[in-house]
């Protein structure tokens, strides 16, 4: 079986300036292991360039994309403005995300995740807006699924560190689309302890901050050796890996190991 048979989509970094060369550059790296890529959208509550466009530049670059959108920064209007400008740009999958706390500001207020799922649907239903059928996924805890993400085509499970914990979910939860866990790379125990305050229900252990510490390079080790795990599970459809700022050494990790 090759890398190819288990999806891996990969989340790049997006620009927060007008200028997509780090984009690109990234796609170029990551292509040779990635099945599709996951355009975020305003990352952790900072302005990044629309994920849509994004997703469109990566799209004429030969990629598959996944466009974020998040409930936080739309109102019902600029959520439609989002699809029609994604229709137009032919960009057709989407994952729906309550979006993380914004660094100034407040939140819109006026849109939810289930919202956005039952307005995409509706959208979409008109032919002269989607010349082809949007898909939408979207993210869920390690806990039962409320019967409307039922209605979405995949879902992303939250980035967790323990597998047998994860199938232990796996088995309790039917859903007819594809499921994609999720795996982040640990740059440094800093981020460890930082993504350890900001989830409660995420723990990173601390056997593994420990040898960050001592070894940065563990954290790529680690992820890619996740990413193996889930795979030979079988479980899963596919992973979300976010490399962060090691993508250079996650694609040749996992490539030595796909070769």
């Amino acid at each position: 079986m090759t890398i190819r048979d288990f999806e891996v989509i990969c989340e790049i970094e997006p620009p927060t300036r007008a200028d997509l060369m780090h984009v690109r550059h990234q796609i170029g790296v990551l292509s040779k292991i990635a099945s599709l890529f996951l355009i975020p959208d305003n990352h952790l509550g900072r302005a990044t360039v629309s994920s849509v466009a994004v997703a469109h530049e990566v799209e004429a670059m030969g990629g598959r994309c996944i466009a974020c959108l998040n409930a936080r920064d739309r109102n019902l209007l600029g959520f439609r403005r989002d699809l029609l400008t994604a229709a137009a740009y032919g960009v057709d999958q989407f994952l729906l995300v309550y979006g993380d706390p914004p660094v100034a500001g407040a939140r819109s207020g006026e849109l939810t995740v289930q919202a956005m799922l039952e307005e995409l649907r509706t959208f979409a239903s008109r032919p002269e807006i989607a010349r082809q059928p949007f898909r939408a996924g979207v993210t869920t805890r390690l806990a039962p699924l409320p019967p409307w993400k039922q209605q979405a085509d995949f879902l992303f499970v939250q980035v967790g560190f323990d597998v047998d914990e994860l199938l232990r979910w796996r088995d309790g939860v039917v859903f007819d689309g594809p499921v994609y866990a999720g795996v982040m790379v640990l740059a440094s125990s800093a981020m460890a302890n930082k993504l350890s305050g900001q989830l409660t229900d995420v723990q990173v252990p601390r056997a593994l901050v420990a040898r960050i510490d001592a070894d940065p390079s563990t954290g790529v080790d680690f992820a890619c050796d996740q990413v193996l795990a889930i795979r030979e599970t079988g479980a899963f459809d596919g992973v979300h890996l976010i490399p962060v700022s090691r993508y250079r050494e996650v694609a040749a990790e996992l490539e030595s190991q796909f070769a």
